[in-house]
């Protein structure tokens, strides 16, 4: 009971570090004071499916059209994400029902849509696409309700609610499909205290809907736009035949209900959906188990390494000298420049470069400075900093480079600024044109590509090529020992020292302190799910930090001791070995939770995995590399050498 108490405190930290940031907003995002009666406007995002990994746009499919199309100015996050908000004909008043109205078409004329139509709306239902709205810039939910009966007792049921983003575009049943032509929108308004001569104002704090599908038959419109819903369950739902044209009609319904939630709480319900105590155990079980692991590496490595240093640093005799072994006898070689050092300190430079990038989204993100509300603000963020990080990036690779005894460092600033940008680009390029053929809003638009190209070669370039003058004239590292110009014979290595064998030795641990938030992570991707943990992900990233430092160094370690001193290049890929697992586990939600079957899906699934793993491997090993490379300095520089 004690020891629980007193992990109580240091709980509720990070439990407010963590779970906080959800109800604070960026300065200058200011809420919208409704008045009675006042319009609010319901606005369309996208349509997504997790099945196709394909957004459209909402007027990709025939619903209801406004007299005026207008779509929103987006940020460049928007429309990497495919997002393309634009307004809707639904007329919705604050705090003022409606029980049933006609979207479009009147009384005697409902919306035809064609055989092509049809087709189309038919082969999206069956694709299980949904809806995304916004109201107040609040993304509208559907609400489950799941019953638990852990009892087996059917009187003491508990109701489960959870909420899914959007609403299903309609179902299918008995190979027949059914369009959700019917919404029923329930708004939450919260009252704001005024004085009393003053009108009250309401802010929206929650947006829900009830899909429904009725068919025409069953819906009485008369000349006002207004409807009468069937009553009961005695209505049948609305059929599309994709063989034929259908006759129907788009109605919706209104209701508000007055809240408690604040305007500065409203998002919870978004970022609450998943389990939150499974996340919450599952993160502290990886902490204990990494840092235990750790710490027992540490004491080994650090009680090996006294042993050698006092043996090595004994002045005995001549014949002792002799028999020496281990990782003295490589000390000529040891700083010896690697094969292709140009493209490892371009590797490494953009390592570092993704670090920094990394490091200060998150940190900023936990802030809660990017807010969901902001649509688009992570990635935007994301791609501004990494073009800005291409100064330390340059610094970093130019000085690796001059210690390594190059020379062409204009040619090595070129490779550092293009090498990995150019992969992402042309991996991307290349998705792009598959989406484009699908015509998807996910596409990226030739003038965004345009703008991204001007940004790589108008900001990013220039910042590289400047890092790395000024990395390249300064002093190169200062290695501790002399190069002997003659290399040593390495001697045949046990086969645990194979390259692919350390990989999958070293890439345990890192993959064990982050699996779980990788599965989060995956969800908000592929599943059109909120992520905004950032507090957990600031957490386990500083974990992931210590971890592959601590594997990398005991790996290059023994490397060393088995008097094998080509560790630059072996210890970077080795470093970055949680990749090839993070690989696995994108392969193994592949096949276990998403419904993919057509190939382009599954091209954009393993293409865009293909990218985060590459740049996982690139992040990971640089942070190996780097934690090695003090090491070896360091336990060289804490020996005598004749």
């Amino acid at each position: 009971m004690a020891a629980a108490m007193d992990w109580l405190p240091w709980s509720l930290l990070l439990f407010s570090l963590t779970c906080g940031t959800g109800a604070f907003y960026v300065p200058g995002v200011a809420p919208i004071n409704f008045h009675q009666n006042d319009p609010v406007e319901i606005k369309a995002v996208k349509l997504t499916s997790s099945r196709t990994q394909l957004p459209y746009e909402y007027y990709s499919l025939p619903f209801c059209q406004p007299n005026k199309i207008t779509y929103k100015a987006e940020n460049l996050g928007e429309v990497l994400r495919g997002d393309r908000i634009v307004n809707t004909p639904f007329q919705v008043l604050m705090n003022s029902e409606k029980k049933c109205e006609v979207l479009c078409g009147q009384s005697n004329k409902p919306v035809t849509l064609t055989v092509e139509q049809s087709r189309l709306v038919a082969e999206r239902i069956s694709e299980d696409y949904y809806v995304h709205l916004i109201a107040d810039n609040l993304p509208v939910a559907t609400r489950l309700e799941l019953y638990s009966n852990r009892d087996g007792d059917d009187k003491k049921k508990e109701k489960d609610v959870q909420f899914e983003h959007g609403y299903r575009l309609g179902f299918t049943d008995v190979n027949k499909i059914y369009l959700h032509n019917h919404l029923s929108f329930i708004l939450y308004y919260h009252r704001e205290d005024l004085e009393e001569d003053r009108e009250h104002t309401y802010r929206v704090v929650r947006f829900e809907v009830i899909p429904q599908s009725i068919r025409l038959e069953d819906l009485k419109a008369d000349e006002k736009s207004s409807c009468t819903l069937p009553e009961g369950t005695n209505s049948s739902p609305q059929e599309i035949d994709p063989t034929k044209e259908n006759q129907l009609y788009f109605t919706y319904s209104v209701h508000w209900e007055e809240s408690d939630i604040k305007w500065a709480s409203r998002w919870d319900t978004y970022l609450t959906m998943s389990d939150v105590q499974i996340h919450w155990f599952s993160i502290i079980n990886s902490v204990v188990v990494v840092f235990f692991l750790s710490g027992i590496l540490s004491m080994i490595i650090i009680r090996t390494l006294r042993k050698d240093i006092a043996n090595y640093n004994k002045e005995d005799d001549i014949e002792d000298t002799m028999e020496e072994s281990g990782w003295k006898l490589v000390h000529g070689d040891v700083f010896r420049p690697p094969q292709y050092p140009m493209i490892l300190s371009s590797l490494l430079g953009s390592g570092i470069q993704l670090f920094c990038m990394i490091l200060i989204v998150i940190f900023v993100a936990m802030l809660g400075m990017l807010s969901p509300s902001s649509r688009g603000a992570l990635m935007t963020t994301a791609c501004f900093l990494f073009m800005f990080m291409g100064v330390f990036g340059g610094f970093s690779a130019g000085r690796l480079y001059r210690t390594l005894k190059g020379h062409r460092w204009k040619k090595g600033a070129f490779c550092t600024a293009t090498l990995y940008p150019g992969v992402v680009f042309g991996i991307c390029f290349v998705l792009n044109c598959f989406i484009w053929g699908k015509h998807s809003s996910g596409a990226v638009p030739f003038p965004t590509m345009v703008a991204l190209l001007c940004m790589w070669f108008g900001i990013s370039l220039p910042l590289v090529y400047l890092g790395y003058y000024f990395g390249f004239r300064k002093q190169p590292y200062d290695n501790p020992v002399r190069t002997n110009q003659i290399p040593r014979q390495i001697p045949e290595q046990r086969w645990y020292m194979n390259r692919f064998v350390g990989i999958l030795m070293a890439g345990i641990l890192p993959f064990g302190a982050m699996f779980i938030e990788l599965f989060f992570i995956f969800s908000a991707i592929w599943e059109n799910q909120f992520y905004y943990l950032f507090g957990f992900l600031f957490l386990v990233f500083i974990i992931l930090v210590v971890s592959c430092s601590q594997i990398s160094i005991v790996m290059v370690y023994f490397q060393l001791c088995a008097e094998d001193y080509r560790w630059w290049w072996r210890n970077f890929l080795v470093s970055g070995g949680s990749a090839f697992y993070v690989l696995v586990y994108a392969i193994f939600y592949f096949v276990n939770k998403l419904d993919i079957v057509e190939f382009i899906p599954s091209l954009l699934y393993f293409g865009y995995t293909a990218l985060m793993v590459l740049s996982f491997w690139l992040l990971t090993g640089t942070i190996g590399f780097y934690a090695a490379y003090m090491f070896v300095r360091k336990i060289y520089a804490a020996v005598k050498i004749d």
